[in-house]
C-alpha cells in the first residue's frame, strides 16, 4: 500500500523534474550495434598487437563518435561524427604539447575553452565540436600519452572514423530512406495536430503544435542540408522539398480549424495519414481520397490545403524551377562559415558563454596546479561537460552528473573487480558500450552512468590502477561539479535572463511585423505580400518560438528563484505562441472568402505588440499592462485582438 510523503518530506517540484526520467524512442538496434562494433573492435586490435594502450585511444576516439551518433540521415551522419573528430585532433595534439608546463599550460586550455564556449553557439555540429576540441585538449594536457606526438590525435581521430564507416555501410541501400521518413513524420505530426484541434483541451493543442514544429524542423534540416550541395539537381530531393512545403497550407489551417470550434471530420486525419504512407513507400499513384463537402472558410481551407498535398505528394516529376525554400536557400559553404564567424565575433551571447566556460576551466586548471589531486584532468573534465552553455540547466547538469557518477561507479567497480584485464575487456566493452546510445535519450544523468564505467575501463588500460581510480574519480567529479555550479551558476544569476527573456523579446517584435505582413493587402484586397516570404516569417517565428519554449521548461527544472521567475513568465510564451496561431487562422480566412481586415486595425495590434516587446525587453518582473484594443466584433481579427489583450493582461506573481 502506498504512502504519501509527510508535508515536510515532499521533494520540491525542480528536482522530481530534474530526476524523472526523459521519455524515449523505441531502442535504435543498429546504434548498438554500431557502439559495440566501434569500440570493441580497436581493443581487440590492440591486444593482437601488443599494443593495448593504443587501442584504448582509438576507442576513446570511438566513444566520441557514438555519443555523436544521432542523425538518421547518411550525410547528417558525416557531418554529426566527422567534423567534430577534426576539431578534436586538433585539440588533443595543441594539449599534448603544454602538457606539464605549468602556468602555460593553464593559460593554453582556459585560451581553448574560451573558443569553444564561443563556438558552440553557432549550431549543433559547432556545438559538439566545441566539445571535442576542449575535452581533447583537457586529455592531452593531463595525460602522459604514449607514443610521438602525432599517433594519439591519429589513433583518436581512427576510432572516430571507424564509427563513420559503421554508419555509413548501408547507405548505398538505404540513400533517401531517412529524408523520406522524416518528411512522413512530419506529416503524421500534423495529422495529430488536426485531430486534436477542435478538442477542448488547450495544453494537448500547444504540445500537438509544439511536436509539429519540431518535427518539420528536422525535415527542412535534413533536406536543405543535402540541397545546399546538390543545388536542386537532385530530382529526389526537389520531389521532398515540395512535399514539405504542401503541407504548410494544413499546418496553417490547424489554428482556423482551433478558432472556429467545429468538430473535424475523422476523414481529414486520417487523409493525411494515408499520404504519409504513401510518402515514406515512394507510392506515386492515385490516393483516392475521400473527403467530405466543406461548409464554411475553414472547411474549404483544409480540403483545398489537402487535395494540393494529395497532388504534390504522389507526384512523380516536380519542376526545381517552382519550388521556393521557405526557410530560405542555403548560401554557399564559403559564406555560411564567414557569417558564422562573424556572428560569433560580435555577438553579445557567444562572449558571455565563452567567458563563463573559460572562468570555470581556468578556475580548475589552477587549482589541480597549486594543490595535488589524482587524475587531475577529470575536474576540467566534468567542468566542460556540466557547464557546456547550449547543453541546458547548469544545475541540473551538475546534479545529474553527481548521481551518475555515483551510479556508473558503482558498476565500473563490478567491473574492475571481477572481470581480469586483457581479452576479457573486448567483451565487456561489448557490452557496456551499447549503453551509450540506449541511455542517452532518458536524460543526462543516465548517459554519465553509462559513460563512466567505459571511461574508467579505457583509463585503467592506459595507467593498470584497477579500482584506485574509483574514489579519485568520484572525488574530481564532485570537484568540477561545485566549480560549475559556484563560478558558473551562482556567480551569474541573471543567466536565465538572457537566456529567455532577450530571445522572447524578439519573437514577440517579429511577431509584430508578421502581422503587418500576413495583411499587407489592406483593405483594397490587393495582396501586396509574397507568399513564400510569409510562410519563412511564420516558420521562422514558430521555429524560434519552439527554442524558446525549450530554455524555459530547462529554467523550470533550476530551484528558486530562478526556476519561480521562469514559472511566471511562462504564460506568457503561451500567449505569444497563441498570437501567431491567431495571425496564421485570420489570414486563411482572409484567402479563402472572409472580408480583410483595415489597415488601422492591423497597425494597432502591431503597436501593442512592439510596446509588449519593449516590456518584456527592459522588466526583471512582469507587471498587468491595460490593453485598449477595439475594432468591429465581425472582424477576422477579434480573436487576434482577444490573445493580445490576453498577454498584455499576463502580471507576475510577485
Amino acid at each position: 500500500m502506498s504512502r504519501e510523503f509527510p508535508i515536510g518530506l515532499t521533494p520540491p517540484d525542480w528536482l522530481v523534474r530534474n530526476l524523472r526520467p526523459q521519455q524515449a524512442a523505441p531502442l535504435n538496434w543498429a546504434a548498438l550495434a554500431r557502439a559495440a562494433l566501434g569500440m570493441a573492435l580497436p581493443l581487440a586490435v590492440g591486444l593482437a598487437v601488443g599494443q593495448p594502450a593504443y587501442g584504448a585511444l582509438a576507442s576513446m576516439g570511438a566513444l566520441s563518435g557514438v555519443i555523436g551518433d544521432t542523425a538518421d540521415a547518411y550525410r547528417m551522419r558525416i557531418l554529426n561524427i566527422a567534423v567534430p573528430q577534426l576539431f578534436g585532433a586538433v585539440g588533443v595534439t595543441v594539449g599534448s604539447l603544454v602538457y606539464g608546463q605549468g602556468w602555460l599550460t593553464v593559460a593554453v586550455i582556459t585560451g581553448i575553452a574560451l573558443l569553444s564556449g564561443m563556438i558552440s553557439t553557432i549550431g549543433a555540429v559547432s556545438s559538439v565540436s566545441g566539445l571535442l576540441l576542449l575535452l581533447n585538449s583537457v586529455i592531452g594536457a593531463g595525460l602522459p600519452l604514449p607514443g610521438a606526438w602525432w599517433l594519439t590525435p591519429v589513433l583518436m581521430t581512427g576510432g572516430g572514423l571507424l564509427v563513420l564507416l559503421l554508419a555509413l555501410l548501408a547507405w548505398p541501400l538505404r540513400s533517401g530512406v531517412p529524408e523520406r521518413a522524416a518528411v512522413a513524420a512530419g506529416y503524421r505530426t500534423v495529422a495529430d495536430l488536426l485531430a486534436v484541434s477542435d478538442s477542448g483541451d488547450g495544453e494537448e493543442y500547444d504540445r500537438a503544435r509544439h511536436t509539429v514544429t519540431q518535427s518539420l524542423n528536422q525535415s527542412y534540416d535534413l533536406i536543405l542540408a543535402r540541397r545546399a550541395r546538390y543545388r536542386g539537381q537532385s530530382r529526389e530531393l526537389t520531389r521532398m522539398l515540395a512535399q514539405l512545403n504542401a503541407i504548410t497550407p494544413v499546418v496553417e489551417a490547424a489554428p482556423a480549424v482551433r478558432l472556429a470550434g467545429k468538430p473535424m471530420p475523422p476523414e481529414i486525419p486520417a487523409a493525411v495519414r494515408h499520404i504519409a504512407d504513401a510518402i515514406e513507400t515512394g507510392y506515386t499513384g492515385p490516393t483516392g481520397l475521400d473527403l467530405p463537402e466543406p461548409h464554411s472558410e475553414t472547411g474549404r481551407a483544409v480540403d483545398h490545403a489537402l487535395r494540393h498535398v494529395a497532388e504534390v505528394a504522389t507526384s512523380p516529376d516536380v519542376d526545381p524551377r517552382g519550388i521556393d525554400d521557405r526557410l530560405g536557400r542555403p548560401a554557399a559553404l564559403g559564406i555560411r562559415t564567414a557569417r558564422a564567424a562573424r556572428s560569433v565575433v560580435l555577438s553579445t551571447n557567444s562572449w558571455r558563454y565563452g567567458i563563463r566556460l573559460a572562468l570555470c576551466i581556468g578556475i580548475a586548471q589552477a587549482l589541480v596546479s597549486l594543490v595535488p589531486v589524482p587524475r587531475s584532468y577529470w575536474v576540467a573534465l566534468t567542468v566542460t561537460f556540466v557547464l557546456k552553455p547550449d547543453f541546458g540547466s547548469v544545475f541540473s547538469r551538475a546534479l545529474l552528473r553527481a548521481l551518475g557518477t555515483v551510479a556508473g561507479l558503482v558498476l565500473a567497480a563490478t567491473v574492475l573487480t571481477v572481470v581480469p584485464r586483457g581479452w576479457w575487456d573486448v567483451p565487456v566493452m561489448m557490452v557496456l558500450a551499447p549503453l551509450i546510445p540506449a541511455l542517452t535519450p532518458r536524460g543526462y544523468g543516465f548517459q554519465t552512468a553509462a559513460i563512466t564505467p567505459v571511461i574508467l575501463l579505457l583509463s585503467d588500460l592506459l595507467n593498470h590502477q584497477g579500482t584506485a581510480l574509483l574514489l579519485p574519480r568520484l572525488l574530481d567529479s564532485l570537484m568540477g561539479c561545485a566549480i560549475a555550479l559556484v563560478a558558473g551558476y551562482l556567480l551569474w544569476p541573471e543567466s536565465w535572463r538572457t537566456r529567455v527573456g532577450d530571445r522572447l523579446a524578439d519573437a514577440v517584435a517579429d511577431t509584430a511585423a508578421y502581422v503587418e505582413l500576413a495583411f499587407k493587402d489592406g483593405a483594397d484586397g490587393a495582396d501586396g505580400a509574397d507568399p513564400a516570404a510569409r510562410a519563412r516569417m511564420r516558420r521562422r517565428l514558430y521555429r524560434d518560438l519552439s527554442t524558446i519554449r525549450t530554455e524555459f521548461q530547462r529554467a523550470l527544472s533550476e530551484p528558486p528563484p530562478t526556476g519561480r521567475r521562469a514559472a511566471a513568465w511562462w504564460p506568457l510564451v503561451v500567449a505569444v505562441e497563441r498570437i501567431v496561431d491567431a495571425t496564421t487562422a485570420a489570414r486563411v480566412r482572409v484567402r479563402h472568402g472572409a472580408p480583410p481586415p483595415a489597415r488601422a486595425e492591423v497597425d494597432q495590434v502591431a503597436l501593442q505588440l512592439r510596446e509588449l516587446a519593449e516590456g518584456v525587453r527592459e522588466a526583471e518582473t512582469l507587471v498587468a499592462v491595460r490593453t485598449d484594443l477595439t475594432g468591429p466584433p465581425d472582424s477576422v481579427l477579434e480573436p487576434l485582438r482577444q490573445e493580445v489583450a490576453a498577454a498584455r493582461a499576463i502580471a507576475s506573481p510577485h
